[in-house]
This record gives C-alpha cells, sequence and structure tokens, in this order.
C-alpha cells in the first residue's frame, strides 16, 4: 500500500473513531434528563450510559492517539512548525479530556450506579411523589454526584467541540 493509501485509511479510522467514540456522549445529557424525570428508571439510565462509555466511547477515544500518530507519520507532519500549533493545541486538549473522562468522569458515573442501585427514595415514583406523603427528592448523595457529573461533562462536551473545531478548520494566524 502507498504512503497516501496509508494515510487515507488511518484518517478513516481516526475519524470514525471519533465519530464513535463522541458522537454517543452528546445524548448522555439527554438519557440523564430523562432519568431525572422518571427517578425509578434512574439506575437504569445510568448503566446505560456506563455502558456506552465503557463499550464505545472509552475504547474508540483511547484508540485515537495511535490512529492520530500513523496519521502524523504519514502526513509529514512536523510537530514543531509553527503552522501547526492547532495541532499541538488540540493533542493538549485531548490529552486533558481523556484524563478527565477516565480519572474524574468514569469513577463518578460508576459511584451513581452504586448509588441508585436500590432504586428511588420513597415518594419519588413517576409523579414526584405518594398519596399523601411529602415529596421526597433524591438523596444529597446523588444529587451531589449528579451535578459533578453534569459540570464534567460540560466541559468534556466543550473540549471536544474545539478539538473538532480545531482539526477541521486548522487555523492559521
Amino acid at each position: 500500500m502507498t504512503e497516501y493509501g496509508l494515510f487515507t485509511l488511518f484518517l478513516f479510522l481516526h475519524i470514525g473513531a471519533a465519530i464513535i467514540a463522541f458522537g454517543p456522549s452528546f445524548a448522555f445529557p439527554i438519557i440523564g434528563a430523562m432519568a431525572g424525570k422518571e427517578p425509578m428508571h434512574g439506575n437504569f439510565a445510568t448503566r446505560v450510559n456506563e455502558a456506552l462509555e465503557d463499550r464505545l466511547v472509552l475504547p474508540f477515544a483511547i484508540s485515537m492517539p495511535f490512529t492520530g500518530v500513523f496519521l502524523i507519520w504519514f502526513g509529514h507532519t512536523n510537530l514543531l512548525d509553527r503552522s501547526g500549533w492547532w495541532l499541538d493545541i488540540a493533542i493538549v486538549l485531548y490529552a486533558i479530556a481523556i484524563t478527565l473522562a477516565v480519572a474524574f468522569q468514569r469513577p463518578l458515573i460508576q459511584r451513581l450506579v452504586r448509588l441508585t442501585a436500590g432504586g428511588p427514595p420513597p415518594g419519588a415514583g413517576a409523579g414526584g411523589s405518594a398519596a399523601g406523603a411529602r415529596p421526597a427528592g433524591p438523596p444529597p448523595e446523588i444529587l451531589a454526584t449528579t451535578k459533578k457529573i453534569q459540570r464534567n461533562g460540560m466541559i468534556l462536551s466543550v473540549l471536544v467541540v474545539v478539538i473538532v473545531l480545531l482539526m477541521v478548520t486548522r487555523p492559521q494566524f
């Protein structure tokens, strides 16, 4: 296979991995919001997000540095060249994003799965309260964990969008 053919192959693999890895992550807030409206399904929704993260997002995201190295190699890209600053920034942002996802977000999601394993508290059904009972919201630990997941998710989404913007536009100043 020619060098151009190898470059094209790794470009296909790299872009395909990005779509598979980061596409589903934009559905996580929708799934989470639906779980918040139906707490009886909260654990299931959290396990769905966990499965998507473990089986699609992280494996494909972790493959991207390898395909990226081959793109740099076969594309004869000089990372020290000032015109490729956008790639340097994208690589740093990717390293930040993958670290945040693996070291912080994943453990928080695993924690939320454990916290919601027993189902919602009494009176927290679809209507929000049992007949005659005072509405019971989620326990404070679930709320705090959910807020951290949401905050990290927003940061990760912004990082992904900025990385894609840099990779697609390749800005030159």
